[in-house]
């Protein structure tokens, strides 16, 4: 059985993405939730990632900063909008380079005997927002990422 999977149905305003994780659920959940983990996983290796917000509650913001190599900088953002301890969140996700295209993300995070099935459903304003998201290298960029994170889990 593979780790990842990506489904990305044409002409749907969606796309899940599931990974599983050699982790309990309550571990991955602390990794997305605490700061210090999250600089350390979330994006491509040749990046560095701040974590300038995160305020992981009901109507808390999120803001992390992307530096390249060249100096470089991009940010991502969104609003908090379901927190359940260990189990699920929900949060509004926006690239500050392209205002005003917000999806919503909910990620659960579910028991299998130890390991942790993790569903990232994403719902974007548009078909063509989400096949913007896939064109520009999305699932290639949640494969890193989840491999760097499986990497800081261990």
């Amino acid at each position: 059985m593979p780790k990842s999977n990506l489904i990305a149905e044409p002409g749907k305003h969606e796309m899940i993405y599931t990974h599983v994780f050699d982790a309990p659920p309550a571990q991955v959940y602390r990794a997305y939730t605490n700061p210090e983990h999250v600089s350390k996983w979330w994006g491509p290796r040749t990046i560095t990632t701040t974590v300038d917000k995160m305020d992981v509650r009901f109507g808390g913001v999120w803001r992390y900063i992307q530096k390249g190599a060249d100096g470089s900088e991009t940010a991502f953002r969104g609003v908090y909008h379901v927190v359940e301890d260990g189990a699920k969140l929900v949060f509004t996700f926006e690239w500050e380079g392209m205002p005003g295209h917000v999806l919503l993300e909910t990620l659960t995070f579910e028991d299998q005997d130890g390991h942790t099935l993790l569903t990232d459903r994403s719902v974007f304003q548009s078909v063509e927002d989400r096949d913007g998201m896939l064109q520009y290298g999305a699932e290639g960029g949640m494969n890193e990422s989840m491999e760097r994170l499986e990497e800081l889990l261990a």
